[in-house]
């Protein structure tokens, strides 16, 4: 695709709030403005939430792949220019199915398309692969608001 764009962290950095331990996107690989996105999380050992879930079989959360799933779609949706003071949150989650345990050392594969957008609400379908592998999906939608001051 000759509009394909790909980001590095520092400019995922400037698109999203997220920062340390709840930025869950470490690159995108792939994405077509407005219509698709391909990103990246590496699953290390040293990730917060393995203390405790569970910490003799350590396993991402489930709503931790829904929230990397939806910070995907968010800088699928930041991929056009976007007002300054405008935050994006969850407006809902449907069809949400986990397929397979991801454990540090997997790659994730972050996947999301637009379905649609009308009047500031984006809704998604995404899902999340590891080798290949289905691990999560889920129909997402995001409503992009001014912050309150």
């Amino acid at each position: 695709m000759a509009n394909e764009i790909h980001l590095d962290i520092h400019k995922i950095l400037k698109l999203l709030p997220h920062r340390y331990p709840i930025l869950l996107v470490d690159r995108v690989l792939e994405l077509d403005p407005r219509v698709r996105i391909k990103a990246l999380k590496n699953v290390t050992a040293n990730e917060p939430f393995f203390q405790g879930h569970f910490p003799d079989y350590p396993v991402m959360p489930g709503v931790l792949l829904l929230e990397a799933l939806a910070q995907a779609s968010a800088l699928l949706a930041f991929s056009e220019k976007t007002e300054e003071d405008a935050i994006y949150f969850f407006a809902g989650i449907d069809n949400a199915r986990f397929k397979k345990p991801v454990i540090p050392g997997d790659q994730l594969i972050l996947n999301a398309e637009v379905e649609r957008y009308k009047s500031g609400i984006w809704k998604f379908k995404a899902f999340a692969t590891v080798a290949d592998d289905m691990v999560c999906q889920a129909d997402l939608l995001c409503a992009i608001r001014k912050k309150e001051q």
